[in-house]
């Protein structure tokens, strides 16, 4: 899903552009949510990295939160059109209204949102792989471990993400909170070891390495999984985002 733009103003250096067979592509402004953590910054800006290479189109690194610049400071040196792909795994507050918010400070209403990328298979192909990498086996359970969120449109995205990725295992899958929401991480996995299961993983449902990531160790768990970054499928994610935003409408 897109969000649709508002008409109005640009703004900006010409920067960011790129002209082909007479078009002006959209900057890929990659929007992501800040870290302190040093390694979680490294990966951001892998990320990004990756993208720009599979992208083929200017891209540019913004934060929602926690670091500047943020997206609308970002934005506001870019002219030409913009298309800002959330790498959120859900849209939460972040995407519904800190983004618009900050593109609208600098007068960007002409901007282009994508959707969050949680929808995208590659993030539960990805998740399944860091689980396998950490040394989960059948029949081992698991607990989808999300940031989550006061909105429960989003929370409704984290669980179809854990049913996506029951399906890829083979093995039940269940959700927990780490920030906002229940149940929590460390409630879920007393619930599964309630339910008779010997060995219980958690998948974490979050990009980077930081605080939040930090917390899954005290949960319980017999093993926890790395976050989905780095790995060239979320690099593919949000280049799918984008590539969705600017193909030719189809009447």
């Amino acid at each position: 899903m897109l969000t649709a733009p508002v008409t109005g103003s640009r703004r900006g250096a010409r920067t960011g552009q790129e002209r082909e067979e007479g078009l002006v592509r959209p900057t890929l402004l990659l929007a992501v949510h800040g870290t302190r953590d040093p390694d979680g910054l490294d990966v951001t800006r892998a990320l990004a990295r990756g993208v720009r290479e599979r992208a083929g189109v200017p891209v540019r690194l913004a934060f929602a939160d926690v670091r500047d610049p943020d997206v609308g400071d970002v934005a506001a040196t870019i002219s030409g059109p913009i298309v800002v792909v959330p790498a959120f795994l859900a849209a939460g507050y972040h995407v519904r209204v800190d983004i618009p918010g900050q593109l609208a400070r600098v007068g960007r209403f002409d901007a282009r949102i994508t959707g969050a990328l949680g929808g995208d298979p590659r993030l539960v192909a990805a998740a399944a792989r860091r689980l396998r990498e950490a040394g989960w086996r059948a029949p081992d359970a698991v607990v989808l471990a999300a940031a989550g969120s006061s909105d429960p449109g989003a929370l409704a995205e984290v669980a179809d993400a854990a049913g996506r990725l029951a399906e890829t295992l083979g093995s039940p899958v269940r959700t927990g909170y780490i920030a906002t929401g229940t149940p929590t991480v460390a409630q879920t996995v007393a619930a599964l070891r309630a339910e008779g299961h010997r060995r219980v993983a958690i998948a974490s449902w979050l990009l980077a390495p930081g605080l939040f990531h930090q917390r899954l160790a005290g949960a319980g768990a017999d093993l926890v999984a790395g976050p989905l970054c780095p790995d060239s499928g979320v690099a593919a994610a949000v280049v799918a985002r984008y590539r969705e935003a600017v193909a030719p409408a189809r009447v």
